[in-house]
């Protein structure tokens, strides 16, 4: 039977509600859709693997505030039933020398911190960004509200030069790193 994966491209195009970080003329919300449809179109090419995706076109804007478009996006994998649910983001820090990459997870020595973990691993393998390691954040809702493992993927700071420059040169390298994280945790054939 196909794992179901239930991708979610983070924040809503830019001029909506719940729009993400913003750094030189490179928004956030650009970044986890092209990453997205990447690991998508990764997924689907896997008979091991169904995949659907909170936002299927650029122009897809998930409810009417920042509230109901979380609350939208965890509805959507709730309501599939997805087995895992993975949020890709990118960071944004005041201070522009912050870098790297991080996984959060609802809970320590969860499913989600192992498979987390994996994720986080390949990423970085394949990138080369900083691992700052999978971290806990209970207070995030779509870790909180969902029903099935779920983890959302910092890629990068697009506040930190060298990060930005990955963000917009390596998005499907970073699909590739989360894609090769779920095949190995998973252990299945690269």
């Amino acid at each position: 039977m196909a794992i179901k994966i239930f991708i979610d491209q983070g924040h809503n195009p830019t001029g909506n509600h719940n729009t993400g970080a913003e750094n030189s003329g490179v928004y956030e919300q650009d970044i986890t859709y092209n990453v997205g449809k990447y690991l998508e179109e990764m997924l689907r090419a896997n008979p091991a693997f169904e995949v659907r995706v909170s936002r299927p076109t650029e122009e897809t804007v998930l409810g009417t505030s920042n509230a109901t478009s979380l609350q939208e996006r965890v509805n959507m994998a709730n309501s599939w039933p997805a087995d895992y649910f993975i949020s890709i983001h990118v960071n944004s820090n005041v201070n522009p020398a912050i870098n790297g990459t991080e996984v959060y997870v609802y809970r320590a020595y969860s499913e989600s911190y192992y498979l987390a973990g994996y994720v986080l691993d390949a990423i970085v393998d394949l990138v080369g960004t900083k691992n700052n390691g999978v971290r806990t954040n209970p207070s995030l809702y779509v870790l909180r509200r969902t029903k099935m493992p779920a983890i959302l993927v910092e890629l990068a700071y697009l506040s930190n030069f060298e990060d930005r420059q990955r963000l917009i040169d390596e998005q499907y390298t970073f699909a590739e790193g989360i894609y090769d994280g779920l095949l190995n945790y998973f252990d299945l054939d690269q």
